[in-house]
């Protein structure tokens, strides 16, 4: 019989560890003395950007953490704590800030991005950036800029040569 149950929490340590290890971004938060309705609007928010929210035990938590060499993220893992994680770099930064903006019973405790570590205010720059389809744009504006300067320019030489 414990021979079972310890097969059961080294699987669940397996599946935290993947599920950390294979996102791009995870965030832990504690949500002490929100409502139901508020973790239902917040786990929606989260799953609109393609984010998920888990609840799992702080010490199945803590040993998929040490799994993955982040000791760092031990600290944070007291007391009622969600992960967020989600495959974009972002997105759980980005909707967790914000909605800790409006309900300050949501506590951003740390994270991890690119397997680093990182710290609240770092997530909150993070959440301060846009998405990927707004990078990819911001960054195509910025190329396209300098080629139709160059075709204006180009055009209005062509055209000054006409006049002559």
């Amino acid at each position: 019989m414990n021979q079972t149950i310890l097969q059961q929490k080294q699987a669940l340590v397996e599946e935290i560890s993947k599920k950390i290890g294979n996102a791009g971004s995870t965030v832990v938060v504690e949500y002490r003395g929100l409502t139901v309705a508020e973790v239902t609007e917040l786990r929606r928010a989260l799953r609109a950007e393609g984010c998920e929210m888990i609840v799992y035990k702080n010490s199945m938590t803590q040993r998929a953490a040490e799994q993955l060499g982040y000791h760092d993220l031990l600290q944070s893992l007291t007391g009622p704590n969600a992960i967020a994680v989600s495959e974009d770099e972002i997105a759980a930064s980005r909707v967790l800030s914000k909605f800790a903006k409006k309900h300050d019973k949501l506590v951003i405790k740390a994270g991890v991005v690119d397997n680093k570590v990182i710290s609240v205010d770092e997530i909150k720059e993070l959440a301060g950036l846009p998405n990927k389809e707004g990078m990819l744009s911001m960054l195509l504006s910025c190329l396209q800029s300098p080629i139709s300067s160059f075709a204006r320019a180009t055009k209005a030489i062509a055209d000054a040569k006409e006049a002559n």
